[in-house]
């Protein structure tokens, strides 16, 4: 009897990891799809990620008390600071900022809706795009030229924050 069962065992088991795999497939690539396609025809910048180390940590954090600015809707990207702009690794957050960080208000709120919906926490690389995908909404909401644009734009940095605030509170009870 336990020999005719093996193949059935089998092949539920392998059902289950083939579902697991999946679903965390589409979990990661949920909340910032467009990390996972190639940009400028470079492979290697293929979901990017800035921070690597603790001196990249302090790297972004210079960079942003520097002054980081996204220059039009199409989120060009710009540092302040000649010489933190012409580093190797600034060229990595370019990328995250100008191809994966999202745009515009429904791409935000699907990053919001997506978020509510996650269980479990942020990977390192959503955490970072979510972080400055904050820092984006903060100057569309500075910017904005309506007091209903400001309004949306508000919106979706208080659910960001939310997300972020959450986030690391999970992190500590863990």
């Amino acid at each position: 009897m336990p020999a005719i069962m093996l193949p059935w065992i089998v092949l539920i088991i392998s059902l289950f990891y083939c579902n697991s795999i999946s679903a965390t497939y589409h979990r990661r690539r949920g909340f910032f799809p467009s990390a996972l396609r190639v940009k400028r025809g470079t492979a290697s910048l293929v979901n990017p990620i800035f921070q690597n180390s603790i001196k990249d940590v302090n790297l972004l954090f210079e960079i942003l008390l520097a002054g980081l600015q996204f220059e039009d809707e199409r989120g060009l990207f710009s540092v302040h600071d000649e010489e933190l702009a012409s580093l190797r690794q600034t060229h990595k957050l370019e990328v995250i900022c100008e191809d994966i960080v999202p745009k515009t208000l429904p791409e935000v709120h699907r990053l919001t809706s997506a978020l509510v919906q996650g269980v479990g926490a942020l990977t390192r690389e959503d955490f970072e795009r979510l972080v400055l995908t904050l820092v984006y909404t903060a100057q569309q909401m500075a910017q904005a030229s309506t007091a209903h644009q400001r309004d949306a734009w508000a919106g979706s940095f208080t659910n960001l924050y939310n997300a972020i605030k959450k986030d690391l509170s999970s992190q500590q009870s863990i």
